[in-house]
């Protein structure tokens, strides 16, 4: 048995289909069980909320809401999946969004546009649906030393920095190029820019170096007690300037002009 054999999860070594509707319900145990996986959603959830801060009654919208938990931060909040699971709002392709042109305030994305698979047609569709000055936040995966160490080595999803933007396979999780936001955002930027003029990106920032890992994410154990998990945001703090050479993560905002 590997190492990481051992450290799963039980109930994840029964996984058979990743793309079925169980595992995201299996998912949603998880994340709600282990404090550092519920904080760092928790951290997230309270960006996207800023929106509604700054705008008051507003349309939010949370794509590929999954097993996650954000209407316990934001009521409101539109929950969406491809699938039809327990506390989702509203099912559809991100391909085909069902909202009127010039509706949406904001949309929120937690490590879905990396299964997207024409990323193309999604950014039309949700330069579309937004409002002028409605924002796009998401959080994906990033490129950094650190990071391709782990994604390569160590997940199960593509870390493909030379690919194209669109993926041929049609599973729901079991399809990922976990590279996606940096190719669109960063390697292929230029080509970002003249595709969608009327989006802007306002900020990409890195982040997040130790505690995904420590919370073991969706498949392994949790590697410390829950208490460390603001002392360990602490240290993240300190080791901020190294970002861009050990962030595991980056946070995409895009503004429609």
């Amino acid at each position: 048995m590997s190492v990481i054999d051992w450290l799963k999860l039980p109930e994840t070594k029964e996984i058979k289909e990743l793309d079925g509707v169980a595992v995201t319900r299996l998912h949603s145990g998880i994340i709600l069980r282990k404090g550092f996986l519920r904080k760092i959603y928790l951290d997230s959830y309270k960006e996207f909320k800023k929106i509604q801060n700054n705008f008051g009654n507003v349309l939010l919208v949370e794509l590929g809401s999954g097993g996650g938990f954000i209407k316990q931060v934001i009521p409101t909040v539109v929950t969406s999946d491809v699938v039809k699971v327990d506390n989702i709002d509203l099912c559809f392709s991100a391909e085909s969004l069902p909202f009127q042109d010039n509706t949406v305030d904001g949309f929120f994305m937690l490590n879905v546009l990396h299964h997207i698979k024409k990323p193309k047609l999604f950014l039309r569709e949700l330069s579309r649906s937004l409002k002028a000055e409605g924002k796009i936040l998401m959080v994906e995966p990033a490129n950094t030393l650190w990071s391709r160490f782990i994604y390569q080595k160590f997940h199960h999803e593509d870390f493909a920095l030379k690919a194209g933007w669109d993926m041929d396979k049609q599973g729901r999780l079991s399809t990922a190029n976990n590279a996606l936001g940096w190719i669109i955002f960063v390697r292929d930027r230029k080509i970002f820019e003249n595709e969608f003029p009327g989006l802007r990106i306002k900020k990409i920032e890195l982040h997040t170096p130790l505690r995904y890992l420590i919370s073991g994410g969706l498949s392994l154990r949790q590697f410390l007690p829950s208490w460390a998990y603001q002392p360990v945001k602490g240290l993240e703090y300190i080791l901020s300037p190294l970002n861009r050479f050990i962030g595991m993560f980056m946070s995409v905002e895009l503004k429609k002009d």
